[in-house]
């Protein structure tokens, strides 16, 4: 049976609210990570992570986090994509947003995790790319 409010739903349903976090792969993560620090003043601070964070328009008394992030080039996270890097898109209703993607046809991978710091779920697209998606848990847009 139609649902109208289901079609409503679907029809206005913002998908991706945001880049999440930048991933790759590199050959010697923790050179790279010097590099970054001391070229661009990305301060990983020993680690192979950097959250910026930044003001949320929608929100201003809130801030918002993007990762930027390296791997060890034999970090299997990005499985089953064999490319060297995942982006990682914020969304607002990750599970209403994966069940559309299932009936869509899109490939999904695994299932949903959740943790302090918000739901994530993964999907690949038609090349090949891993993509992670990412509803904080502190965030309102």
């Amino acid at each position: 049976m139609f649902n109208y409010s289901n079609f409503i739903k679907i029809i206005f349903m913002q998908k991706v609210t945001g880049i999440g976090g930048v991933f790759f792969k590199a050959k010697d993560a923790d050179t790279l990570a010097v590099w970054y620090q001391k070229h661009l003043g990305i301060e990983f601070g020993g680690q192979l992570y950097f959250d910026f964070r930044w003001v949320n328009y929608n929100n201003p008394g809130q801030t918002g986090h993007t990762a930027f992030s390296i791997f060890k080039e034999e970090s299997n996270y990005f499985h089953p994509s064999e490319k060297p890097f995942m982006f990682n898109f914020r969304v607002k209703d990750l599970l209403a947003l994966m069940e559309e993607l299932k009936k869509e046809g899109v490939e999904i991978i695994g299932s949903v995790e959740e943790y302090e710091y918000g739901k994530f779920g993964w999907i690949m697209d038609p090349e090949g790319n891993k993509i992670e998606l990412w509803e904080p848990a502190d965030e309102k847009l």
